[in-house]
């Protein structure tokens, strides 16, 4: 059993972000933590919501972890509000990696090729922040070009632009890297690389918008990689666990309410 770490927003109407994550791992075997960066009423495309920042919470709560001498295998860091929760929370993962801590980084901002409601130009500077200190870093393909500089493709990429796009990542910091919901050569698919070793996995797509697939994308491969999986095969188990849930609960009306995760954890 592995100690984790989960520092991002709790949502209050939706199985996203940390609700969706906190289910799959704890299944998958390992003991979650958690540290709320915000508390959030809804989805941001429900048009209206309110956000309460914990940062107060944050400065306080670290030193006290770190008075008491906790510990965590691995640390998951998503959506950052402010430049002082990124700042307060990269130095903290310095900490952790310095003593072998595992540092993920789920770099939210966007999709679809645009960024978030209420989501600006700091917030991508905030996340290169943390892409800094990340072993792994997941972006999905909006995110990786607003991370880069590069500019979105809606018809995708050719095989150098995504390598050139992961040699990118890494050069913000990321020891390895994994794109999502790319496409590449008119494929849709997954690109990754770790130790200069680049792979992509195709997929068929679903036409289904629903909102958390990231987030379950993400614990689905973190607790893999954490049982001791390697990249390639956890990314491919990540990729057909969020497949099948798509697949279980397409007749759902309102996709902005995510899947409900703990009613599916046998598909894991």
């Amino acid at each position: 059993m592995k100690q984790i770490l989960l520092i991002n927003d709790v949502v209050g109407h939706s199985h996203v972000g940390m609700v969706a994550m906190l289910p799959i791992l704890t299944y998958q075997g390992h003991s979650v933590f958690n540290l709320p960066t915000a508390l959030v009423s809804n989805t941001l495309d429900y048009g209206h919501f309110n956000v309460m920042e914990t940062t107060d919470y944050m400065r306080g709560t670290l030193p006290v972890w770190q008075r008491l001498g906790f510990r965590f295998d691995a640390v998951c860091t998503g959506l950052m509000f402010s430049e002082e929760q990124a700042r307060l929370v990269s130095d903290y993962c310095k900490c952790l990696r310095a003593d072998g801590t595992t540092v993920f980084v789920d770099p939210i901002m966007g999709d679809g090729g645009r960024l978030y409601n209420g989501m600006g130009q700091r917030q991508v500077e905030l996340m290169r922040e943390m892409v800094s200190v990340a072993d792994l870093t997941f972006p999905n393909y909006t995110e990786a070009c607003y991370l880069t500089g590069i500019p979105f493709q809606a018809d995708g990429m050719t095989r150098d632009e995504a390598r050139r796009m992961l040699d990118g990542i890494v050069a913000l910091g990321a020891r390895s890297v994994v794109i999502t919901s790319a496409k590449v050569e008119g494929r849709n698919c997954v690109v990754g690389v770790s130790n200069d070793d680049y792979f992509r996995l195709d997929y068929e797509e679903i036409p289904l918008a629903f909102h958390g697939t990231g987030d379950i994308f993400s614990a689905v491969l973190i607790g893999r990689l954490m049982n001791g999986d390697a990249l390639k095969e956890s990314t491919q188990a990540a990729m057909t666990v969020v497949s099948r849930l798509i697949d279980r609960n397409r007749d759902q009306e309102d996709l902005c309410l995510g899947i409900p995760i703990e009613k599916c954890l046998d598909l894991l």
